[in-house]
């Protein structure tokens, strides 16, 4: 066992005497990032006078002091690297570009072929941004708890099962690209798997071959799940949501996500980087539009980027001058990872221009500074000062070019431009120290540098989403059986996603054909024509004659009417709802019966007519009005669809909030399937306000991200239908 060594930090950096500073560093042990030097702790970045604050002048002390304050903690810790020498963990050190990835994306599923498309995924990435290094595969959350299937029975329901799934982890590892599978400590409500997470995980990972653990909502993921996967031959890199609370964690945790670094003049320094410089840390902001701070902030400390856009079915794109900063930062980061997890890096190496910061990266005769200009403007010429030995060779790494410096005795003084909120990048490589390929990388970066960042787009913009088309249907003069005609008229078509995230910005919940984005509160007055709506939603009898009349089965059949015993309902179960299909199968069936599903504003107008009420019967909630709330941890059968008469709506429709979910429209966005399910179930898992909510008013609708019908399909969706009136 090799544990820290408190000497490697003993020295100082000059003998010059020093003033130790009036604070210590006792307060931020459980924060994110160590205080600026020049300030007290505390000192906000908009406060009159920032600008007079005086790094350079308690510079060295400041290292001093935060030399001092590593080696207490981390002997305080019993700190021990070996996870950091694992050489199959090695590959988190260079782990620079990380991107959570939604399952639900079409870029990397494709539901018409039914097949992974895993290199069209990261061929756009690679065209935008330079490409990934690892990617988290999420294929649970926001859709959890629509049913009680836990976060292990939602893997098993991916397209093509686990099997399915280790290919294309398996086509990730063709191109280089390490996989990481997620787990939720708050799914709690679900299914009971019988056994400890840990333990679900690690045979997961084993299965299909995945490389880390990313522990959603974990301040540090514990020891057991490492270990679960090490007994198996497994050994995974374990990176947690939320930065590390307790810092013995980081012995075992080789890799965390960093968040909402302080945006102030001054670059903040990360934590458990400078505890443990071959941490990485990938820098997350999901919700951020601007992310040049964030860039800075990875940069800065030489770590990562978790390149976030498909943030639960909404498409955060990084704009195309981040895009294009990631992909440089990335590039210089890659080419000397090395120098980017050394033990003697150091931040904030001194520099010559107000505003401008700089880290000196040392590694083995090459020394690399990452730098960057806080100020919006330009700042051009002498930017930095550096210790000079007779046959060093200096370059600017950000524009691909030699530099000739300045030699002030022993110092080589350099000349460079950086852009306004901009990067710069120095390499001196020492008499005799070669770096293979520099030329090569030289002209690649030269390449990039003749387009200044400043050219490329700064603009967000939400995608556009579009309404699914239906095909039509005959239309019938009076309602067919088990039908109710629902008169022309005119309402408020006023409804509002309950998403669990996303706040009210662009983007969020579906874009109807007359708005211009996707926004979580929608309202139109509309005028519908007649039509015709199911008294209550089919019911398992009646698809059974459809299967029986049309022969129908699925491409996709895994989960088709998993809740049938050989091809037909359970005894008893005929007049309660059919559930277990897919859209796609809804679909099937109203097109044998001549109809077709509604769309959402008729759903809503033949629930609630023309008054606004908050639920069928009126605007005060009725116990007997649907069925009871089921909040154990398996799905019971739902109720029969007449069980209920006291939730008749005003036209006399039945069974439309509490029993079970019903299918309506689908929206599609460049990256995103999304369908708009209607009045919610009896279902209500508890333990965590993470789960897919209900919408049980009728203002209200919730949006079921699609993959493909075998994880689609639902033990609490179902569907009724509409036809047209002639």
């Amino acid at each position: 066992m090799s544990h820290y060594d408190p000497a490697a930090d003993a020295a100082p950096e000059d003998e010059r005497p020093r003033v130790r500073h009036e604070y210590k560093f006792s307060h931020v042990t459980t924060q994110r990032y160590l205080p600026l030097p020049g300030k007290a702790p505390g000192w906000p970045f908009a406060e009159i006078g920032h600008w007079k604050m005086e790094v350079d002048a308690t510079l060295d002390d400041w290292i001093a002091e935060l030399k001092d304050w590593r080696r207490e903690h981390l002997i305080r810790i019993g700190y021990d690297d070996a996870h950091y020498r694992r050489p199959e963990l090695q590959w988190a050190q260079r782990n620079f570009v990380h991107a959570q990835m939604m399952a639900e994306d079409r870029y990397f599923y494709d539901p018409v072929e039914g097949r992974y498309t895993v290199d069209r995924y990261l061929d756009d990435l690679q065209r935008r941004y330079g490409g990934i290094d690892s990617v988290l595969i999420w294929h649970v959350y926001p859709n959890i708890g629509v049913d009680d299937r836990n976060q292990f029975d939602l893997a098993a329901d991916l397209p093509g099962g686990l099997e399915g799934l280790r290919g294309a982890i398996s086509d990730f590892h063709r191109r280089g690209v390490r996989v990481f599978l997620p787990t939720m400590p708050w799914d709690q409500g679900t299914r009971d798997s019988g056994r400890p997470d840990w333990e679900c995980v690690a045979e997961l990972v084993a299965a299909v071959g995945a490389d880390g653990v990313n522990g959603d909502t974990y301040n540090g993921v514990p020891r057991a799940f490492f270990d679960a996967c090490d007994r198996l031959g497994h050994p995974v890199v374990l990176q947690p949501e939320s930065t590390i609370s307790a810092e013995e964690a980081l012995i075992w945790n080789v890799q965390s996500w960093g968040k909402k670094a302080p945006n102030e003049v001054v670059p903040p320094v990360a934590k458990f980087k400078w505890l443990e410089s071959r941490h990485m840390i990938n820098y997350e902001n999901r919700w951020g539009r601007d992310r040049n701070h964030d860039l800075q902030y990875i940069f800065f400390n030489g770590v990562g980027y978790n390149a976030w856009e498909n943030i639960w079915g909404l498409w955060n794109q990084l704009t195309d001058r981040d895009a294009e900063s990631l992909r440089r930062i990335a590039m210089i980061e890659r080419e000397f990872a090395p120098n980017m997890v050394s033990p003697d890096w150091r931040p904030y190496a001194r520099t010559l221009q107000a505003g401008v910061f700089a880290s000196r990266f040392p590694h083995q005769g090459a020394t690399v500074w990452t730098v960057v200009n806080r100020h919006e403007y330009e700042i051009v010429g002498e930017q930095i000062a550096v210790d000079h030995r007779d046959g060093a060779r200096y370059y600017d790494l950000w524009n691909g070019e030699a530099l000739t410096p300045r030699i002030d005795g022993e110092r080589a003084v350099l000349e460079f431009a950086v852009e306004g909120r901009g990067f710069g990048a120095l390499l001196a490589l020492s008499a005799g120290t070669e770096h293979p390929g520099l030329d090569a990388f030289l002209a690649r970066m030269r390449e990039r540098a003749a387009t200044p960042l400043h050219r490329y787009s700064a603009q967000w913009r939400s995608l556009q989403q579009r309404l699914l088309p239906i095909d039509p249907v005959a239309a019938v003069a009076s309602a067919p059986p088990g039908m109710i005609e629902i008169p022309a008229g005119e309402f408020d078509f006023k409804v509002g996603g309950v998403q669990i995230e996303g706040q009210t910005w662009d983007g969020v919940d579906v874009q109807y054909p007359w708005e211009d984005s996707a926004r979580r509160n929608h309202r139109k007055r509309m005028r519908l024509p007649r039509y015709f709506i199911d008294r209550t939603p089919v019911t398992n009898a009646e698809y059974l004659r459809f299967v029986q009349a049309s022969g129908y089965r699925p491409r996709d059949a895994h989960n088709y009417l998993r809740d049938w015993i050989d091809g037909a309902p359970r005894p008893g179960w005929e007049r309660r709802p059919v559930t277990w299909v897919s859209i796609e199968d809804a679909r099937a069936y109203a097109q044998w019966a001549g109809k077709r599903l509604p769309r959402e504003w008729e759903w809503q107008y033949a629930a609630q007519g023309g008054d606004g009420r908050l639920y069928p019967w009126g605007n005060d909630w009725r116990d007997d009005a649907v069925p009871a709330p089921n909040r154990g941890r398996r799905l019971r059968a739902p109720d029969e669809v007449d069980a209920h008469p006291a939730g008749a709506s005003p036209f006399g429709v039945l069974d439309l909030i509490g029993n079970v979910w019903q299918w309506t429209d689908e929206y599609h966005d460049e990256h995103t399937r999304a369908a708009i399910v209607r009045g919610g179930s009896s279902y209500q898992p508890q333990t965590s306000h993470w789960y897919f909510p209900q919408a049980y008013r009728l203002d209200q609708h919730d949006k079921l991200l699609l993959m493909a019908p075998g994880k689609d399909r639902s033990g609490c969706i179902g569907f009724r239908c509409v036809a047209d009136a002639s």
